[in-house]
């Protein structure tokens, strides 16, 4: 009976730290976001780029998947980008997930800064070309989603350059540390 009580609180803990993820990715895009006037399409620099990395290097890739897919899929679909939705489940679920695969790769559990930053850098063009792919079949043209590639990386080098402190000021608190 002990092990169930165990098991059953450990899942119970380990859905309110993901729901939290994936609120505080959601909320992080919605609340601080810039609209890009550089094409018919737009797009936004936001923080919940910031949002995803963190979860990912915090809590590894099946956090960061779901934080990422699902927090940013949300924001699609309540703010005007319901086309983006799909895009931005897959493009941002499988970001999350090589952030964290990487990060956490080899027992790292997130702790190495080297790994950490080449994990973010890695999963970039990841991202840009499944939202330029995704962008292609909306549009019926490979031309038209080039104009969002400046702002995809504008938000993945800000998401980047906030993220990497961040998690590195986190990894110091009692809660992080092994």
């Amino acid at each position: 009976m002990q092990k169930t009580t165990t098991y059953s609180s450990s899942k119970t803990y380990d859905l309110i730290i993901t729901s939290m993820l994936i609120a505080l990715v959601f909320v992080a895009t919605m609340l601080l976001n810039i609209r890009l006037p550089i094409a018919a399409n737009g797009g936004l620099v936001h923080l919940g780029t910031t949002m995803l990395f963190t979860a990912a290097l915090l809590f590894g890739p099946k956090k960061g998947a779901i934080a990422g897919a699902v927090g940013m899929g949300l924001f699609d679909l309540v703010s005007g980008w319901t086309l983006w939705a799909p895009i931005t489940i897959v493009a941002r679920g499988l970001q999350g997930y090589l952030v964290g695969k990487i990060a956490w790769s080899g027992g790292r559990g997130g702790e190495s800064l080297g790994f950490n930053i080449l994990a973010a850098a890695l999963s970039i063009p990841v991202m840009v070309a499944i939202y330029y792919i995704g962008e292609a079949i909306i549009f019926s043209s490979w031309i038209i989603p080039a104009a969002s590639i400046p702002g995809n990386l504008v938000q993945n080098a800000v998401g980047l350059a906030l993220a990497i402190p961040v998690v590195a000021a986190l990894k110091k608190t009692p809660y992080f540390r092994n």
